[in-house]
């Protein structure tokens, strides 16, 4: 009978691998607890829709690369290709909201995007959200940016780069895509590349991220945003830069920067790592006043990032696994019930380690006590399931072997 495989680009992580994404889970609760922002979790499954209107139809994203059926009455429901939307969703349904209150929340997860799998990108991946909602001001973008270089600088990741922009706002953004417009107009429209010459129609700015060479090289004399900005847009981004400034980061100015989705507005900003060499783009966000609205809520501020999980573990050296306590090794197979008793009652005094389900010779299970790496081996056999001892060999110090009480151990603990 031939074996079922696993989806291609879908991703198990043994306990090895999964150690760096608890690690980044913990941090990132120690960190962004710290800046009074609280854990909100939301499904993995949401109505179409809501993507539809909060990403944009015209987007690769929603074009090409959800995973999207109908359920059993033919509603469409699609697996959640980025959080920000489910996160927004669920403000809205809660009705918390009041005017001038600001809400923190944050959130990680799996998320899910039919793209070609490739190193640290597969089709299931894992992002870890912040968002800020209510605070229209500039220092909610300042404080974002300084959290997440904090998180990253947490996990031990220092040789970053901040590339920042301002993407205007729905007053003043309508201008500069004409003249983005009026731009591509004056290249040959067939050296752009299939992507890009439907881009000019439905999304001007998308053609500005184009990864194509040749796209590259033809908007090198494009127009750039920050000559369209407003008089708000300017004052908004000039602060962001002084809070940066004043903080002492370092960030470098990218009028070419946008963000894959539709609904940024104003500050935008990607985060990268040099840490294993070539530049890694490991976060991203920016401001995204209009979408709560836009979904049917509040007409509320909101700000947030995005990490790509799978990026940070390329990033990240190997984590340690917790190291047991103890292995219980039982050395005759009578004594193999009486071992699993006591194993319980180390594990009800806060000690973690493993027992052997059954007897084996000394050597055998001295290997695989020194293979746990646990800080002491407890051996059980005839004798001490007969005397009511336990036999201690000391795994990480110089001390000899002793064979003690149970109960005298146990109230050593």
């Amino acid at each position: 009978m031939a074996k079922v495989q696993k989806i291609k680009g879908f991703v198990d992580l043994f306990p090895e691998e999964a150690a760096k994404f608890t690690y980044m889970e913990r941090v990132a609760r120690e960190t962004f607890g710290r800046y009074g922002f609280g854990e909100l979790r939301t499904p993995v499954l949401e109505k179409t829709e809501l993507f539809q209107k909060s990403i944009g139809e015209d987007t690769d994203v929603v074009g090409k690369e959800m995973f999207t059926f109908p359920d059993r009455k033919d509603r469409l429901l699609t697996m959640r290709p980025e959080a920000t939307a489910g996160v927004v969703r669920a403000f809205i349904d809660s009705k918390t909201h009041q005017p001038g209150k600001v809400s923190k929340y944050f959130t990680f997860g799996p998320m899910f995007r039919y793209e070609r799998p490739q190193k640290g990108r597969q089709r299931q991946f894992h992002q870890l959200n912040a968002e800020i909602f209510g605070a229209n001001e500039a220092q909610a973008d300042g404080e974002l940016i300084l959290m997440l270089r904090t998180f990253l600088n947490n996990l031990g990741l220092t040789k970053l780069t901040i590339e920042l922009n301002s993407l205007g706002c729905h007053e003043c953004r309508p201008t500069y895509k004409q003249a983005l417009v009026d731009y591509y107009k004056s290249k040959d429209k067939d050296k752009f590349c299939e992507d890009c010459q439907r881009r000019m129609e439905t999304n001007p700015l998308r053609v500005l991220d184009c990864k194509v060479p040749a796209c590259k090289e033809l908007v090198v004399d494009a127009p750039v945003i920050t000559d369209h900005l407003c008089e708000e847009c300017e004052a908004h981004f000039a602060d962001v830069k002084a809070i940066l400034d004043g903080a002492g980061v370092s960030y470098e100015l990218n009028p070419r920067l946008v963000r894959g989705l539709d609904y940024y507005v104003r500050t935008c900003f990607e985060v990268a790592s040099y840490d294993i060499g070539s530049q890694t783009a490991v976060a991203g966000g920016g401001r995204y006043d209009g979408l709560i609205k836009n979904l049917g809520g509040p007409d509320c501020s909101a700000t947030g990032f995005a990490c790509g999980m799978e990026r940070l573990a390329l990033l990240l050296d190997h984590v340690e696994l917790d190291r047991p306590d103890f292995y219980l090794a039982v050395v005759d197979k009578d004594a193999a019930n009486e071992a699993m008793l006591f194993a319980q009652e180390l594990r009800e005094k806060g000690l973690k380690g493993d027992v052997s389900y059954a007897g084996g010779s000394m050597k055998s299970r001295m290997r695989a006590a020194n293979k746990s790496g646990a800080k002491v081996c407890l051996i059980m056999g005839g004798d001490e399931m007969v005397n009511k001892t336990i036999t201690v060999k000391y795994m990480e110090e110089e001390r000899d072997q002793e064979t003690l009480e149970r109960s005298l151990y146990l109230a050593s603990l």
